[in-house]
């Protein structure tokens, strides 16, 4: 892992943005924090834990302030604030801009922009964009397929059947988000978001036959760009001294970047087909999460009732 940053040109084309002031060197300008500002008491003049890395976005309350001081008071307030080193000033609702506020601008060479969102809501979908942008990550080689709308994980060795398994899938109506690796992102601390690097977005290798681009051959509806991480399954080659997990009392998880996910361990051998192992382990999921569990309630019908047992495996994985 490491620290990301975006480009700021990249949120003024994401949010359409009204450039009013740009600098010569916008390409080099970088967003690192997935936190924004309203600086509302900064133009009163209290900086102290004023954070000058952030995006700050000014409204109506900003300019309503603006508005009633005089012209000097005015510009020796933005003077203060732009000489913060800001990566960039936002005026949301589409509010005229002081003429002085853009000459400052220029003369501190900060970004200046217009939205005609409200304050709002262009900030809830700024930190949005940004908490998945920004996001901490890990590349894993695997399969990321949807399944029932639940995101699966497929792990293992090369050769296990990982591509074959997911090709069927998508021959079965479900949807290939990536093949061999997957961008795992955590963009809450509950949830996980995986997704393919571009350049290899949506295509598969299948051993036998080579490369296939999974768009093409099975249309839009096979693939998607991103997918919410519900489950990990691990196929291994079946090992017949190893005791495998018959009833599904034992609650096994992966932890992932700090987030624990639900795991299981599928045997392959001959004969059995992963495809609808996956689908009833998609569904099997699902209801678990609504709070159903089917081993529990068989062992309750034979007077045989036990607690569940929770197990994390750690691989080391951030």
């Amino acid at each position: 892992m490491g620290n990301f940053s975006v480009k700021l040109n990249e949120l003024i084309k994401e949010f359409s943005l009204e450039p009013i002031y740009l600098p010569e060197n916008d390409e080099g300008i970088l967003i690192s924090t997935t936190e924004v500002n309203r600086p509302g008491l900064h133009l009163s003049g209290f900086y102290e834990y004023f954070d000058p890395q952030r995006i700050q976005i000014t409204g109506k309350m900003e300019f309503a302030y603006l508005s009633s001081v005089d012209e000097e008071t005015r510009k020796e307030r933005l003077e203060a604030f732009f000489d913060q080193k800001i990566p960039c000033v936002v005026v949301t609702r589409g509010l005229e801009i002081f003429p002085e506020m853009i000459e400052i601008a220029k003369q501190h060479q900060v970004p200046l922009v217009r939205t005609n969102d409200s304050t709002s809501n262009f900030m809830s979908g700024v930190i949005s964009y940004l908490n998945v942008q920004l996001a901490p990550r890990i590349t894993r080689h695997g399969v990321l397929i949807e399944v029932y709308g639940e995101g699966i994980l497929i792990l293992g060795e090369s050769g296990v059947g990982k591509s074959e398994t997911a090709i069927e899938l998508v021959k079965r109506g479900h949807r290939l988000i990536a093949d061999d690796a997957v961008e795992i992102r955590r963009v809450s601390n509950r949830t996980l978001v995986g997704t393919s690097p571009e350049n290899i977005r949506h295509f598969l290798e299948l051993r036998g036959i080579g490369i296939i681009n999974a768009r093409r051959l099975f249309g839009m509806g096979s693939v998607k760009v991103t997918e919410k991480l519900d489950m990990i399954i691990q196929l291994e080659l079946w090992d017949p001294q190893k005791i495998y997990d018959r009833m599904g009392m034992d609650n096994e998880f992966t932890n992932i970047l700090g987030i624990n996910v639900p795991s299981l361990t599928i045997p392959v051998k001959p004969g059995r087909n992963l495809a609808i192992i996956l689908e009833v382990a998609a569904m099997n999921n699902r209801q678990k999460k609504m709070g159903y569990n089917a081993a529990q309630e068989l062992l309750e019908k034979l007077g045989m009732a036990t607690q569940p047992v929770d197990n994390v495996k750690n691989w080391d994985l951030y």
